[in-house]
This record gives C-alpha cells, structure tokens and sequence, in this order.
C-alpha cells in the first residue's frame, strides 16, 4: 500500500514547491474519517484514495487535484459533509469532491436510463472543473486494478461500463496509456478465454523477439544519427492483448496472420526533425501504402500529435511507426493533464485560451447536446457513437477544418458546421462535384453544403447520419414538424368546440390555465389535442369553469342505401357486391394460374401493382394476398400452398379491384362529405363504408374502395391526407 510520505515524494520530485500541508492535513482528514472501514480485498479503505493519488501523480496533477484523491469518497462514504470540507479544504476542493459525490452514487448500474443519468452528471460536472474527470478515471482504473475481489456479476458489469465509457473517455482526453490500462482490465473480464489466449501468445513471443525488438530499435537509432539527428530515442513496445483482438475481429485475422504485434516510437525536439527522420524512414525502407496518417498537420480533436506510418523495416518486418516531438509525447502519454494550465491549480471555467479551446472542442459540443432535451437514452447512444468513432478530417470551402467520426456524410458535416445548416441542407459538393448526401467521406474531402429555406430533414436520415448530434437534431425536426401538423388539427378542433359553445378561441386564453391541463406550453396542449390525447372539451371547461355543455344533438336519418350495424360500429354503406373472382382463363389478369380454379381475394383486397401471392385452398380454390398482408404467416408451415402468381394486367384492362383503407378524421359535420367528394373526383368508387366515433372529436372510417391499380390508390390516399379533416390515412392488410 502506497504510504504518504511516498506520496508527497512523488509530488515534490516535479512540483518542489507543492503545499505539502494541504496533502497532509487531507490525508489526516480522509485517514480519521473512514477510520476502521475496509475493501473487498480486506485492505484498509484509506489505501484507496492513496492510490488513486499516486495515480494523479504520474499525471504530474497540482496538489489540490491530489487533495481532491484523497477526500473523493468521504461525502459518499463518512459522516463528512460539503460544509465540513469546505471550513477544512476551501470551496474549490469542496465542489470537485461534491461533484464527484454526485456521479459515484450512480455508479455500478446496468439499467440504460441511470448509466445515461451517470454520464450526464460526469460531464455536466467536467464542463466546470476537468479535475473532476481526471480523478474519476483515476478511481475508476484502481478499482479496475482491483476488481478480482469482486462478485464475479459486478466484475462483469462494472467492466463493461468502464469498456463502453470510460476507456473511450480516457482515450477522448488524450490519456492513451490509461485508456489501454482500461481495456485491458475489462477485456480480462468480459471475455476471458480470449484475453488468456492472446496474452500467453504474446508471453511466447515476448521471450522469442525481445532480441529482435532491440535490434529493430538499434538500427532506427544508428541511421537517424548517421544523418545528424544526434538528440534522438527509439523504442519500442508490445501491443495490449485488446488492442490486438479488437484488430482481430475488425479485419477477420488470426492472431498468427498479425504481423504489427510490435510498435516503434521515434522522439525527436524539433516539429521539423519529424518530417526530417520521417523521410529518412521512408527512402531507406519501404512503405506500407496506406498506411501514412499526417495527425501534426491536423491534430486529432483531443490534441494528439505524431506522425503515423507503416514500413517494412529491418529484418524484412512489418513496423508500424509514430514520430513525434517531446512535447508531443508529453501530450499523448498523459493527455489534457499535460496542459500547464491543470498543473497549477487553475480552474477550467469560462474562456481559458486556445490550448483549452482545442482540447476541449469536443466536451463543449457534448455538453451543447445535453442542453437540446433529448432523452437519456439517446444522449448514451449519442455518446457512445462518438466516444468509439475513429476520425476523418474534412475541410469547408474557406479552409475550416471539420472532425467527424469515421463514415460520416455530408449530412453530418453539415450538422458539425451548424444545426441550421444541417436542417436546410438539400445537396453536397464534394472536392467540387455533386455527390449523393449518402457518400461516405473520406480525410482530405472538401464539402459545400447546399441548402434550402423550405428544407425540413426527412426522418429517414436519421439512418443514415453517424454522429449523435446529427441524430438528435433530426428528431428534433421531425418531432418539431409532427408537432406543427397536430397543432393546426388541434387548433381547429379547438376552434370548433369553443364556437359551438359560444365562445372564442385564442391561444392567450390557455396560457393562463396551463396549470390546470397538466402543460408546461401552449401549443403542447394544441398538439395534444390534435393527437386525441386530450379532449377538447376538458380544454373548454379549464378556461370556462363554469360553463354547461347546452349542445342539441342532431340525430343523423337514415337515407336509403344506409343500413345501421350492430352497437359500437357506427354505419356502413353497402353497394350491391360485385364478384371477387373469376375462372381462370376467362380473362382473368392473373398468370400463374391452372385453367378453372376459382379465384378470390382475401379481405382487405389487392390491387395491380401489390406482390401477390396465391394461396390454395382444400377446395381447389385459390386465394389471392398482398404479401404484406398478416394473415399469410398462418401458412409459413405450409409451403406447399404457395403459389407464385403476378399480376397480367394491359392497358385495356376494364376491371377495378378492392383494397380496404382506415381514416382516422374530424368528427364533425361534413367530413364524411368531404370525403367521399374527394374519392368522386379521381374516379374511384367506394364498395362499403364503416365509421365508428372513438372519442368525442375524432372518429375512424374504414372504407372497401375499388381502384383500377396501386398508383390510382396511392393518388388517393395523398389527396385524402391533404384535407385538413383528415389525422391519418392508412392501407389495411388483414
């Protein structure tokens, strides 16, 4: 167990003038209050937060970040209180605890909503302090470290949540090291036969290369210093048993078909000394094509910065390369705690410079996404999509670079660039040529966007976008546009309820009632009504309290033609019925067919233009079905009733055919007119009627309509959406 004086040795050794004070009275402070508590291990639980400090301390983190380590659980886990460590440690190191407090009590779940609720509070909290982030991934990789005292059913749940979220949040701020740490310890867990597999593989070879790795690293060594790069370092190093499974399942290899096992980093002091070796590299061994990623040039949105390439190398072996400055490593090995800005004590609050605006680019436009009001559950989904997404770098046309996850689309990019952009985009230019907004970018592509005042995104796009805030915006427009069409029915209905009452209707007059309805906003409760979740006359009566419904009921007649059905299904209307079928042969549009069958539809008809197929019956008979249509699953065990029939239709063709439709509409006088005058008018005609009231201002009409094929149908149903009395029009399959 780490001791405390060990732990301010390790802070002195690259802060000398650190407030050794502080770490001591938090030490004191955390050793009093969690006093006899143990771990699962059966450790004293102060060895814990002393950990988790050293783990701080190879990050180099100032003292109060390293107080923080110290105190992390005591709000959580003691009798301390906010106000106590606030009198002893001050409000800065107050708040981080308290923060830390917040997300640790949803720690350890599985239910998707409260590991969502989880990430939002980290990050909520992050977008005030970053320390708070790095110290929960400290906490998090030491109970990772120790996870073997476990449950065997927590081992696993607690390392698929660090493998979802907090390796790629470690990965996200830089921390690469911490983040391999991360799979590493989870992979051991969630799938152990693999990891056992691939680490005693790589025990193998470790004791059969290590000569090799050294003789590789020589040789890098003495050719760069040949050329004058005398201030120069090589190594290299194994790669982790995930990394290497995670290559194995992505490009369908065996762990004997990998031949980069082993990774080589060139460190040298001057940006220009990069592009210097890496040439060097490149004219005495071949390259691997492909291979070559330029992250100096565009660094990766976390600040990450090397030169990325792949040679076949000394001894004829595959050589995967980074070569980086100093500084650089710096920033790939420890991250954003490698910023000066975190190693004095400085909070992150409001605008800190650029280091913290290109660090942090990500973050802000994460936190944005939880501002937009979208559920839990998709903000994780959201996040996750982002979190394991590798990058490509596209550019605006005035230069502006743009990092979108690997596979994005114009779609995407125009999301990145800005949500109203993304909303009005119709078309893309890429590298000047139009593309489908379904292509696929690549590094290096330049995208315009080109866009429209009247655009509104298809719902369909949200499955083909990649990127979470892409995603929400969508819903969000279509949500928003669904909103609108409920509202102008809701509107009307209210409108009509209120008149029909005497009375007027405004929106000003709910928004002194919202309180009574249950609703936060006028037009929600317009939608609602326009979607029958409310009834307009509970509305009338919120605003006029007082008022009595006094309405004379007109009793509809009964014309000739019309016939009243059995209670609760309303009326129909019954023409006389034609034949459904016909005999094959007798001019019947139908191939397929055996001469004489008997031919007949099912229930809800079809039409030329619907895949049919035929069904044959213990009588000889053959019934004719939509393939959509449900009842056909009653046959999936019978295939030898399937017949494969089409439609043989010409344009002589004098028959109309049956295809059965619901409306949901208006319940108000004329709407059945309306209708039916609208039928009239594109030359369909209306076997039977059958409409059924299912809440006082909506009712449900299902109509048998007799088409001469699927295009006059589909013409129809589009001009019966079109009335405004009309909520929706639907085919019917039964």
């Amino acid at each position: 167990m780490m001791r405390q004086y060990e732990l301010v040795e390790r802070v002195q050794k690259y802060k000398p003038d650190a407030d050794i004070a502080l770490l001591n009275k938090a030490y004191v402070y955390a050793m009093q209050k969690h006093g006899r508590q143990r771990r699962a291990s059966g450790d004293p639980y102060i060895s814990h937060p002393l950990e988790v400090a050293a783990i701080l301390t190879d990050l180099h983190m100032d003292e109060s970040t390293i107080a923080v380590a110290l105190l992390h659980d005591t709000i959580e886990d003691t009798s301390a209180t906010r106000a106590e460590i606030d009198a002893f440690f001050g409000d800065e190191i107050g708040a981080l605890v308290e923060g830390l407090t917040k997300i640790k009590r949803l720690d350890l779940v599985s239910r998707k909503a409260q590991q969502a609720e989880n990430l939002r509070k980290l990050l909520l909290s992050v977008a005030d302090d970053v320390r708070v982030l790095l110290v929960k991934l400290a906490d998090r990789l030491h109970n990772m470290r120790t996870l073997y005292y476990m449950r065997p059913d927590k081992r696993r749940r607690i390392s698929e949540e660090t493998m979802e979220i907090y390796a790629p949040l470690a990965g996200r701020m830089g921390m690469q090291d911490m983040r391999e740490e991360l799979e590493d310890l989870s992979f051991q867990y969630i799938n152990p036969d693999a990891y056992q597999t691939i680490k005693g593989k790589l025990e193998d070879l470790s004791g059969q290369n290590k000569a090799l790795v050294k003789s590789i690293e020589d040789e890098l060594k003495a050719l760069l210093q040949q050329q004058g790069l005398e201030d120069v370092k090589v190594k290299g190093r194994q790669k982790k048993p995930f990394s290497i499974f995670n290559k194995m399942q992505s490009k369908s290899l065996s762990f004997e078909q990998m031949s980069d096992l082993y990774g080589f980093r060139i460190i040298v002091d001057e940006v220009e000394t990069c592009y210097r070796a890496l040439g060097l590299v490149h004219t005495t061994w071949r390259m691997v094509p492909e291979r070559f990623k330029d992250y100096i040039s565009n660094p990766k949105q976390n600040g990450y910065q090397s030169l990325h390439t792949t040679i076949v190398g000394p001894m004829r072996q595959r050589i995967e390369l980074q070569i980086r400055t100093k500084h650089m490593h710096e920033i790939a090995e420890y991250g954003i705690a490698a910023h000066s800005l975190y190693k004095d004590g400085k909070t992150v609050k409001g605008q800190v410079g650029d280091e913290e605006t290109s660090v942090f680019s990500w973050f802000r436009k994460t936190i944005e996404a939880l501002a937009e009001g979208d559920s839990p559950e998709e903000f994780l989904e959201h996040t996750k999509l982002e979190l394991f997404q590798d990058q490509v770098f596209c550019f605006t046309p005035k230069g502006k670079l743009i990092a979108l996850p690997k596979d994005a689309t114009p779609i995407d990019f125009a999301y990145a660039v800005h949500t109203n952009v993304g909303d009005t985009c119709v078309g893309a230019k890429v590298n000047g040529r139009m593309m489908p907004l379904v292509t696929r970018l690549n590094n290096g592509d330049e995208v315009e966007i080109i866009r429209s005042g009247v655009q509104v995104p298809p719902p369909a796009w949200e499955g083909i976008v990649v990127t979470g805030k892409a995603r929400a915006a969508i819903r969000r427009a279509t949500r928003a546009a669904i909103r609108k069409q409920y509202s102008g029915l809701g509107y009307r209905i209210l409108e009509r309820t209120f008149a029909r009452s005497g009375k007027t209707f405004s929106r000003e007059v709910l928004s002194t009632v919202l309180h009574r309805l249950g609703q936060s906003d006028v037009e929600d409760v317009i939608a609602a009504v326009g979607r029958n979740e409310m009834s307009s006359s509970d509305v009338l009566r919120a605003v006029f309290p007082d008022h009595k419904d006094e309405r004379v009921t007109i009793k509809p007649s009964i014309e000739e033609g019309w016939v009243n059905l059995p209670k609760g299904e309303g009326m129909a209307f019954k023409l006389p019925e034609p034949a459904d079928g016909g005999e094959a042969g007798a001019g019947f549009p139908l191939r397929g067919l055996d001469a004489g069958a008997t031919v007949r539809f099912a229930p809800s008809g079809a039409v030329p233009g619907d895949r049919i197929v035929g069904i044959a019956g213990d009588d000889g008979s053959i019934t004719v079905y939509p393939i959509q249509s449900p009842d056909l699953q009653h046959f999936d065990d019978e295939p030898d009733r399937w017949i494969d029939i089409r439609w043989d239709i010409d344009s002589t063709n004098d028959k109309r055919f049956r295809a059965r439709v619901g409306i949901s509409v208006l319940n108000e006088p004329g709407t059945l007119a309306r209708i039916t005058e609208t039928i009239a008018t594109l030359g369909v005609n209306i076997r039977t009627i059958q409409m059924k009231v299912v809440a006082e201002d909506f009712a449900e009409v299902t109509m048998d309509m007799e088409v001469w094929d699927l295009r006059q149908l589909t013409q129809t149903l589009n001009q019966l959406k079109a009335l405004d009395c009309v909520a929706t029009v639907d085919r019917l399959f039964e």
